[in-house]
């Protein structure tokens, strides 16, 4: 029997525990000792490996409760995706533990190696170390080695006798530190470390390990309410009291701040101390990842994706003709549109716990009022309709050029906010 939206039962599951499931495997140093971890994402087995899926797990790591636990102070290797190197998720990251696994181009092109290198370049001034594989040691990939942390020898995919002098290259270009990857004997590990490598991983040392951490989800309303508060650069005072009103929304946010993560070296226990620390404009981010947190089957959240993006087409339709008040509350009408299907229940239900202007429910309940037009034209350009999207354009006196660019402003800065690829 389905659960009453307004039961007790209901509002305990709008707060879900999901467990994350990550594999770790040690990155040991000559001694022995544990240097770093290289993590991969369990969760999202058969699902296409992205720049969301990128985001979501370094979200993940970083921010759950077993992270310190896990994975300590040491180094954090992160498979990454061309596309999520500029993900703006990286700006809610320490990035002294986090490196950054970068694969080659696909056919070695050189304008795609020579921009990613201005990217990365980039990444290495705010702190990230990058790390490649054997073919940043290859020609066409001398600006790419120009930027190395760490380079990745795999003895199987090198001819055994051209890995002395890759090594030698490598050791020639600087403070580059090679990793012997996917070893497998013993004979192996000796003769890399004959070359002079000092860090070592593989089958030979230690298997991936599977290892979960309990994620504690506050009720989707409450962030939205709490993005809807930070984009009105409310008062701390008004943000602390929503932190006290949803404790997992305040275990949250306090367990992000003080994770290893972060880069604290002081605890932070006051909620108003985090949004001093945080700031109005990480708060927002880490409030849109949250929103946008991968589900119990490993995949982004669709529909969360959809709400940011109604909310900024329908402020920047809005901003051409109305006020910058008229402009925020729009973002408001867009970003809740869709939370009766987030939350599972009807849309007055949802919006009943909520102090929110007159115009913004006349749009949401009634489809009616000054929102409701530039509501039905963001659902509308959803639907790819060039004949919708004319007829709509034309009832807010608008060209379909004006709807097109705020429409290609809303899915860019979308993409750049959640950190990777629509879904």
């Amino acid at each position: 029997m389905a659960t009453p939206p307004d039961s007790p039962e209901a509002a305990a599951e709008a707060q879900v525990e999901t467990t994350t499931a990550l594999a770790r495997q040690s990155i040991l140093d000559e001694k022995g000792d544990v240097f770093g971890y290289e993590l991969f994402d369990r969760s999202t087995q058969g699902h296409h490996h992205s720049a969301q899926t990128d985001a979501t797990v370094l979200f993940r790591v970083l921010s759950n409760a077993g992270a310190d636990a896990l994975f300590g102070r040491k180094n954090l290797f992160i498979n990454c995706t061309h596309e999520s190197l500029t993900g703006l998720h990286l700006e809610l990251v320490n990035p002294t533990q986090v490196v950054l696994e970068v694969p080659p181009v696909a056919l070695h092109d050189p304008l795609s190696i020579e921009t990613l290198s201005v990217t990365m370049a980039e990444l290495r001034t705010r702190g990230f170390r990058l790390a490649f594989d054997h073919t940043a040691l290859t020609r066409p990939y001398a600006s790419w080695l120009a930027l190395a942390s760490f380079v990745k020898l795999d003895p199987t995919q090198v001819k055994p006798e051209l890995l002395e002098t890759l090594v030698k290259h490598a050791q020639r270009s600087g403070s580059v530190k090679l990793i012997a990857d996917k070893v497998e004997t013993a004979e192996q590990q000796a003769l890399l470390k004959g070359f002079g490598v000092k860090l070592f991983q593989g089958y030979w040392f230690s298997r991936p390990v599977k290892v979960t951490a309990k994620l504690v989800s506050p009720a989707q309303a409450t962030i939205v309410e709490l993005i809807n508060l930070v984009r009105k650069n409310a008062e701390s005072s008004d943000i602390e009291a929503l932190l006290k009103k949803d404790p997992t929304l305040s275990f949250n946010l306090l367990r992000f701040i003080n994770s290893s993560g972060f880069g604290l070296n002081v605890e932070i226990t006051s909620f108003r101390h985090a949004v001093m620390i945080l700031g109005m404009k990480k708060l927002f981010r880490w409030a849109a990842m949250l929103l946008t947190a991968a589900r119990k089957d490993g995949t982004p959240s669709a529909l969360g994706h959809m709400a940011v993006l109604r909310g900024r087409l329908m402020e920047n339709l809005v901003g051409d003709l109305l006020s910058k008040e008229d402009a925020d509350n729009a973002f408001v009408v867009g970003v809740f549109s869709l939370l009766d299907a987030m939350l599972g229940m009807p849309m007055d239900q949802a919006l009943e716990s909520l102090s929110l202007p007159e115009p913004v429910t006349d749009a949401l309940l009634n489809d009616a009022g000054i929102f409701a037009p530039f509501l039905r034209m963001a659902k509308v350009c959803e639907t790819n309709s060039e004949d919708e999207v004319n007829a709509a354009a034309d009832s807010l006196a608008m060209t379909s050029h004006q709807v097109n660019m705020a429409h290609l402003e809303a899915l860019v800065w979308t993409e750049e906010l959640l950190g990777g690829q629509m879904t």
